[in-house]
């Protein structure tokens, strides 16, 4: 699959067109970087389905991005009602 962005072709692969499901998001940085590592957590498992690695800067961005686009998915369907924190007992250690 190929689709246009800003005048960037970017093609997808099977496998990322598959997409990955997450239920559960790991943030940890250090100087240089951010790592997100996406959860599927079914207790008492989890595996991690996919991991972003990416600059300090970029993930400014990205929190940007996604901040506008919160907005614009509230304004089309209504706002959402965020998720409740897991308790202790839904935790994975």
């Amino acid at each position: 699959m190929s689709e246009k962005i800003k005048g960037l072709n970017v093609k997808v692969g099977d496998e990322e067109l598959k997409g990955r499901y997450s239920n559960l998001l790991r943030v940890t940085h250090t100087r240089e970087e951010f790592i997100l590592d996406f959860i599927n957590a079914v207790p008492p498992q989890a595996i991690v389905t996919a991991r972003l690695v990416t600059s300090p800067g970029h993930l400014k961005r990205i929190v940007r991005a996604l901040t506008e686009n919160l907005e614009r998915y509230e304004k089309k369907f209504g706002p959402l009602t965020e998720a409740a924190e897991p308790s202790r007992d839904d935790s994975v250690n």
